[in-house]
Order: structure tokens, then C-alpha cells, then sequence
């Protein structure tokens, strides 16, 4: 019998891959994997971007942008892809994510101005993910 686990975004579990080179730990994320056997994921560093990197957001059509004007869609593709390929190889069926990052983001995403503006939305390994059967938990 496959013993199943928990994919979690690496950086809520103080995994220093977030943009600008900090993390995201969070104690709610914490107490709730307590136990669980975990497969960390951060699409954006398995896509090869460096950490810290220039932040990115969601255009739209779907493509993703940097603060400096570069589109890093391919990144953000490819990220998605090995974030699955990761979860499915781990036989995870759920997942913990970080909302509003351009991949991560399950409900809500920044609009894609970079003025720090939140808009309801799906970054690109969300919507992968789920159209993929990967069960997204929503803890908030």
C-alpha cells in the first residue's frame, strides 16, 4: 500500500526560497502537517529562477511578468510542470499552497500592476495542479 503525503509550498514552512529571499513561515501550517509526511515544493525555484529573483506577477492572457518588464512565462510553465510531476511521483493527492503568489495563489493573486493590489485569481500551479486532481486545502 502507497503511504500518501502532503505537498506544501516550501516557503510556509520557513524555506527561505520566497522572492525576495525570506520565507513565508506560517504557525497555522505548521500545527496542521504536524505528523504528516511532506513533499516541500516551490515551482518557481525548480523552474531554475534564483532566489532572490525580481518579483513577478500575472498579465493578462495568463502571462507572467516581472517588475522589469521580462516575460518569465516559460518559468512559471515549466515550474507547474515539475510541481506536478514532484507531487504525483510522492503519490500526493493534496496540497497547502501560498495564496497570492503567481504560482501558488489559489484564491487570490496580486493584479498584475505591481502596485500591491489584490484581485481574486489562480496563479499558474494552482490552476495546474487542480485541473490535474491535485486537491488544493484551504486552511484560512
Amino acid at each position: 500500500m502507497k503511504r500518501v503525503k502532503l505537498g506544501v509550498s516550501a516557503c510556509l514552512l520557513g524555506v527561505n526560497c520566497k522572492y525576495n529571499g525570506g520565507n513565508n513561515l506560517d504557525f497555522d501550517v505548521l500545527d496542521f502537517v504536524k505528523g504528516k509526511e511532506l513533499v516541500l515544493i516551490c515551482p518557481e525555484e525548480m523552474s531554475g529562477l534564483p532566489t532572490p529573483r525580481v518579483p513577478n506577477e500575472i498579465q493578462t492572457k495568463g502571462t507572467v511578468i516581472n517588475k522589469d518588464n521580462v516575460d518569465m512565462t516559460f518559468y512559471f510553465n515549466k515550474g507547474k510542470k515539475l510541481a506536478l510531476q514532484k507531487l504525483k511521483e510522492n503519490n500526493c493527492t493534496e496540497v497547502i499552497l501560498k495564496d497570492g503568489s503567481p504560482s501558488c495563489g489559489h484564491t487570490y493573486i496580486y493584479d498584475g500592476n505591481f502596485t500591491n493590489t489584490m484581485i481574486k485569481g489562480q496563479g499558474l500551479t494552482a490552476q495546474y495542479l487542480q485541473k490535474n486532481n491535485i486537491n488544493i486545502i484551504k486552511l484560512k
